[in-house]
């Protein structure tokens, strides 16, 4: 019941403002569309991205959508070729030169598994438009602050696979596939 309210509070607020902040008043300035609140020391949290058994599979996608795939635990971003880029980082490589994913990480679905995806669900943050899409940023001048935590492998206790939070020590995207945080950094 919570989260039904909490999601029509989100959808409420994004018709009336399309600008939301979650855990804090407001967002920081003009140029955000969602913000998370700030770190609390033993409350870190990340945002957990949807996660698809199989990236492959996944019909309509645009460019810049983020998903976790649960077949090989790894989160993947859609490249504007329409092709899928690896966002979990690999620690080693193999002889031939490719790359060497840890995909062992350990991903619970039973809650979602045996749900059935409604076509039309969509929260939009913005001037809403025919982009597919769960939740989907519309403005084109605005971005969204993910959740700012320091040293997430340390501040993380429990963190679920697709898990994606910005490392404020490192100065990194940290992303959570189950197993391992990888971290990226521009």
């Amino acid at each position: 019941m919570k989260n039904i309210i909490a999601l029509l509070t989100l959808t409420v607020s994004t018709c009336a403002f399309a600008q939301v902040a979650i855990g804090k008043s407001a967002v920081t300035n003009t140029s955000v569309s969602v913000e998370f609140g700030d770190y609390v020391a033993g409350q870190g949290k990340g945002i957990i991205v949807p996660w698809v058994t199989s990236a492959g599979d996944v019909t309509g996608a645009q460019q810049g959508t983020i998903v976790f795939d649960t077949a090989d635990k790894i989160m993947k971003y859609r490249k504007a070729d329409g092709s899928w880029f690896n966002l979990t980082r690999n620690e080693t490589t193999t002889v031939d030169g490719q790359a060497n994913y840890d995909t062992t990480g350990v991903v619970y679905t039973i809650l979602q598994t045996s749900l059935t995806d409604k076509p039309d669900a969509k929260v939009a943050i913005g001037t809403p438009t025919a982009t597919p899409g769960i939740l989907v940023l519309e403005d084109s001048n605005k971005a969204m602050v993910l959740p700012k935590v320091p040293s997430p492998h340390l501040n993380i206790i429990n963190p679920e696979p697709g898990m994606m939070v910005y490392d404020t020590i490192t100065k990194q995207l940290a992303v959570f596939n189950g197993k391992v945080w990888s971290f990226w950094k521009p």
